[in-house]
């Protein structure tokens, strides 16, 4: 029995250790347990209120294509008219009934440049709208919803 020592790519039989794909294996399975761990431990807040922004985005562009549709003007408000009411939206036929209520606990709104004249956000009915924004804060943590007129309304990172 003859020992290959010398020649590269061969072990002794003394040799110990791990190899380069063993430790990158190790490596990433680590990786993919703390992102998943990480995950997992997101703030309760946080997903509620990105809910609540993606839910609002979808409810602001469907008030906005029945505005283009039907040719009027369409208005959302923060507040609504009714006790137990969020929000409103102002102006769409009676056939359509779009939520007023948040899914879960209220959710503070601040339009951007809004005045006492014109206290929401305009959806229509001309294709291109001003540029909107609006911060969604509930508890500590904050999310700006807007669009640039011409896209639709989505969470903008900063």
């Amino acid at each position: 029995m003859t020992l290959l020592a010398g020649r590269p790519g061969t072990r002794s039989l003394g040799a110990r250790g791990f190899t380069l794909i063993e430790l990158l294996v190790v490596v990433a399975l680590i990786a993919i347990t703390s992102a998943t761990i990480s995950l997992a431990l997101r703030d309760p807040t946080e997903l509620q209120l990105q809910r609540e922004a993606q839910r609002l985005a979808a409810l602001l562009e469907t008030a906005r294509a029945e505005s283009r549709a039907s040719g009027l003007l369409v208005r959302w408000i923060p507040k609504g008219l009714k006790t137990g009411d969020d929000f409103r939206f102002e102006g769409l036929p009676h056939s359509i009934q779009l939520p007023t209520r948040w899914l879960g606990d209220p959710v503070a709104v601040q339009i951007e440049n809004a005045t006492a004249a014109n206290p929401g956000l305009s959806l229509g009915p001309e294709p291109v709208i001003p540029a909107q924004r609006l911060l969604l804060q509930l508890g500590s943590q904050r999310l700006v919803l807007g669009t640039d007129g011409l896209g639709a309304f989505d969470v903008i990172t900063p």
